[in-house]
């Protein structure tokens, strides 16, 4: 019978084996299934999937030590933008590494960041393309906000630095405008982006004739994972929103699919702010000027009422007066003829007037005997008694 081995003199075997086979460091593609730190060292757990599907072809265990993550770390957030997560393709050099007490694993000294850059842009590009397939990629950009923005729901974490700028930009602002702010507290970081940020849609869309528009903010800090905003679903609740969304999540570099399909992307949550107070503001000089117009207008027109009525005066006071001399001449001409018609002046040609009872005689036959007439001469009145004689 062959002498056996302990284990730990197996394992010592399994360890020189590696060490003289595998003596070289590799660069390997995987994708992240898990990720750890622990006492400042990186622990990952790496995976292949079948190209076909999602089901792993191949497993293995990976470690970054402290010294050398403290200086990866920060250059791969620093030019990705984003902090190594589960799902995330990456390209690290490792080395074989087998221990008699803790078995094997890949021991990484560095990691390419333009890799997952690319993997990322991969992704983005897919999700662009589903949404422009759907046809609802460009959806909120045919919006329009309204022209007095005041009432704004804001989809942020509840404690970011970055919502309190947002606010305190709002509310100091130069022109002295009033904005209500009604916030929607979501996790802004990491793989609950989605989720959270979906249920703060839902909320805002049951609550929708409130509110002018939404603005998704986040800010201060380092760089964290931003990952979550380019995701499908949360591209496709965001594009098919009723009302404007604004985003200023912090992206200095590449744009997220969420800003992508959102109404307005700023960089900023500060930015976000001053893009709304301009937006008012230029309404409010749209509103001057339109102030200005009818005012204008207004005079323009009172102007020329006070001419035409000051036209009218002049007229009438012509009129007026001509229609004065007109008359005038009339009586004038009236009274002459009243005065040609005036008893007494024939009697002071020597007319007599006969009266009886008061009126006029014209006619001998209305008179009959013993009737009293009166005579009326220039100078005096004769009363006589009439005698008809006998024919």
């Amino acid at each position: 019978m062959e002498k056996s081995l302990t284990l730990y003199e197996l394992n010592l075997l399994v360890r020189d084996a590696i060490e003289m086979s595998l003596d070289e460091e590799y660069w390997v593609e995987a994708e992240l299934s898990e990720m750890r730190e622990v006492r400042g060292h990186c622990y990952m757990e790496l995976v292949q999937k079948d190209a076909f599907g999602s089901t792993p072809v191949a497993r293995a265990s990976a470690k970054c030590w402290k010294t050398t993550w403290e200086r990866l770390r920060p250059r791969f957030e620093r030019t990705t933008g984003q902090t190594l997560h589960a799902g995330m393709k990456v390209l690290l050099r490792v080395t074989a590494n087998f221990h008699e007490a803790f078995g094997f694993s890949w021991i990484v000294s560095d990691i390419d960041p333009t890799y997952t850059i690319g993997d990322m842009a991969r992704k983005r590009m897919e999700i662009v393309a589903k949404l422009k397939e759907a046809g609802v990629f460009d959806l909120q950009k045919e919006l329009s906000l309204p022209l007095f923005t005041q009432r704004i729901a804001v989809i942020s974490s509840e404690n970011a630095a970055g919502y309190e700028d947002f606010c305190n930009q709002l509310n100091n602002n130069d022109f002295g405008f009033s904005f209500q702010v009604k916030l929607f507290a979501a996790t802004m970081q990491g793989e609950a982006v989605e989720k959270g940020i979906i249920a703060a849609l839902d909320s805002i869309n049951a609550d929708l004739e409130n509110f002018d528009c939404v603005v998704i903010i986040r800010g201060g800090g380092a760089t964290a994972d931003l990952s979550g905003f380019d995701t499908l679903a949360l591209a496709e609740n965001v594009a098919n929103f009723p009302l404007p969304v604004i985003t200023g999540i912090g992206h200095e570099r590449d744009e997220s699919v969420l800003d992508m399909v959102s109404f307005l992307r700023v960089k900023t949550p500060t930015a976000a702010a001053a893009y709304l107070i301009d937006h008012l503001a230029v309404t409010a000089q749209r509103v001057e000027q339109c102030y200005q117009r009818i005012a204008a207008h207004i005079s323009e027109r009172l102007a020329t009422h006070s001419y035409r009525l000051s036209m009218l005066s002049g007229n009438l006071v012509l009129t007026v007066e001509k229609a004065f001399l007109r008359e005038r001449h009339r009586l004038e001409m009236l009274r002459h003829r009243a005065e040609s018609l005036d008893p007494n002046l024939l009697l002071q040609r020597g007319y007599s007037i006969t009266l009886k009872n008061g009126k006029a005689v014209r006619n001998a036959g209305e008179l009959k005997s013993g009737d009293i007439i009166e005579t009326r001469l220039a100078t005096g009145i004769v009363q006589s008694e009439v005698v008809k004689s006998k024919s």
